[in-house]
C-alpha cells in the first residue's frame, strides 16, 4: 500500500540480510518509525508489546523470528525453545501458530546446515502468500461494494469498520480494508466510519492513519455511535477482520465486534468478516466456549495516550485513583450474526459446511497436526 505515495509493506528484510524491519505501530499516528528485529528476543518483544500486531502480520513476524533464532543456533533444542517463546506471545490469534507450524514443517527434518535457509525461504513465502490472499479478498469484497454503488446510483458507499484490519495488520492490502482500497482506486465514491476501538484505539490511530495516507475519505467515531448511524441509514455495510474463525463459523475479533454485529442485525445492515484461510481453526467448534481470550494490562484502559498542543506525546490517567479496570482483548460473534465470510476463494456462508467445502485441505492439515501433537 502507499504511505504518501510510496509503496510500502508492513514487514521487510533489511539490507544486511540478517534482520527484518517492521513499522512500530505503538507510535502511530503521531510519528512514523520502524524497528529492526535482529534476534528471537526482538521478535518476541515486538509481538508482546504490540509494536507489531494484527493476526496475519504477527504470523509473518513469528515466522521470521524462527529464522532469526536458527541463525544463532540451529539445534533441535533451540528450535523448540524459540517455537514455544513465540507461541506464548499472543494466545488468541491462530495465524501465529499456523505460521510457526509452517516454518517448523519446513525445517524440522533438515540437517542443521540447511535450516536457516529453509526457514528464511518459508517465511518469505508466507509473506508473499499473505499479499496474494489479501488481494483476492479485496477482489471478492469489491463486488459487494460495487453492488451497493449500483443501487445507490453514484452516491457514496458508507462502510463501518472496527479495530484495524488494514495493511498495517497484514503484510499488505489488509483484509477488511482490501475491498475498500480497491473500490477507492477504481473511482467508486466510498467513505469509511472508523470505530476508535477503545482501549488501544487501533481504529482512531491506525485505520484512520492508513486510510488518510491512501486518500480514502473517512470519519473516526466513538465505538458507541455505530448503532445510531445504522438506525438512521448512514451505514451501507460493515466490514471487520478476525483473529480466529471456528469450524462452525464463529468469529473472534477485537472486543466490541459482537456489539456491532448485534446492531447490524437489528437494522438489517449486512455484516461481513474478511479473513485469510490461515485464520480458520478447524480444531475449534464453539468460539465462546473454546477460544482463549487474551486479557491485557489494565493500564491500557486507565491511561490514554495522545499528542498535546505543543506536540508532546503524553499518557494521562482518565480514571480515579484506585479504580480497577478490566481489559479483555477480544469477543466472539456467533456465526448466526455474520452475513458472510469474505475469503480468498469467494464470499461464503458462515457455516461448517461452507467452510469445509471451500477449504478441505485445512481440515486435513488440522487433523494431521492434532495427531502429531
Amino acid at each position: 500500500m502507499k504511505i504518501d505515495g510510496r509503496q510500502t509493506r508492513s514487514i521487510w528484510v533489511e539490507q544486511d540480510g540478517a534482520s527484518v524491519g517492521v513499522i512500530d505501530q505503538t507510535v502511530l499516528p503521531h510519528r512514523f518509525a520502524t524497528l529492526r528485529l535482529a534476534s528471537l528476543d526482538d521478535a518476541v518483544r515486538a509481538i508482546k508489546t504490540m509494536q507489531t500486531r494484527g493476526a496475519p502480520l504477527i504470523g509473518a513476524v513469528a515466522a521470521y523470528g524462527l529464522w532469526l533464532a536458527l541463525g544463532a543456533d540451529a539445534s533441535d533444542e533451540n528450535l523448540e525453545r524459540a517455537y514455544a517463546a513465540l507461541l506464548a506471545t499472543r494466545p488468541t490469534a491462530i495465524n501465529l501458530k499456523w505460521a510457526l507450524d509452517e516454518v517448523m514443517a519446513a525445517v524440522r527434518n533438515r540437517p542443521r546446515g540447511e535450516r536457516v535457509a529453509a526457514a528464511f525461504r518459508r517465511a518469505g513465502e508466507i509473506c508473499d502468500e499473505d499479499v496474494a490472499i489479501n488481494q483476492a479478498i479485496g477482489r471478492n469484497g469489491l463486488r459487494l461494494i460495487e453492488e451497493i454503488a449500483a443501487r445507490k446510483k453514484g452516491e457514496r458507499v458508507n462502510v463501518l469498520t472496527h479495530c484495524n484490519a488494514g495493511w498495517l495488520a497484514t503484510v499488505d492490502w489488509g483484509t477488511a480494508t482490501a475491498p475498500i482500497y480497491m473500490a477507492h482506486d477504481n473511482g467508486i465514491p466510498i467513505h469509511v466510519f472508523a470505530d476508535e476501538t477503545r482501549p488501544r484505539n487501533q481504529g482512531a490511530s491506525l485505520t484512520a492513519w492508513e486510510l488518510g495516507r491512501h486518500g480514502v475519505a473517512h470519519t473516526v467515531i466513538p465505538d458507541n455511535m455505530g448503532g445510531h448511524l445504522m438506525q438512521h441509514g448512514l451505514v451501507d455495510i460493515v466490514f471487520v477482520g478476525t483473529d480466529r474463525v471456528t469450524a462452525q463459523g464463529d468469529v473472534c475479533n477485537k472486543i466490541g465486534t459482537y456489539l456491532k454485529a448485534l446492531a447490524a442485525r437489528d437494522n438489517n445492515v449486512p455484516f461481513y468478516v474478511a479473513l485469510p484461510s490461515p485464520t480458520i481453526d478447524f480444531m475449534v467448534n464453539d468460539g465462546v466456549a473454546e477460544i482463549p481470550i487474551e486479557e491485557r494490562a489494565p493500564d491500557e484502559v486507565t491511561l490514554m495516550t495522545g499528542k498535546t498542543k505543543d506536540g508532546r506525546i503524553e499518557a494521562v490517567q482518565i480514571v480515579p485513583d484506585g479504580s480497577n479496570a478490566a481489559n479483555y482483548g477480544f469477543d466472539v460473534t456467533p456465526a448466526r450474526l455474520v452475513t458472510g465470510l469474505i475469503t480468498e476463494r469467494g464470499v461464503i456462508e458462515a457455516s461448517r459446511a461452507a467452510l469445509a467445502k471451500a477449504f478441505p485441505e485445512r481440515i486435513e492439515r488440522g487433523a494431521k497436526s492434532k495427531v502429531q501433537a
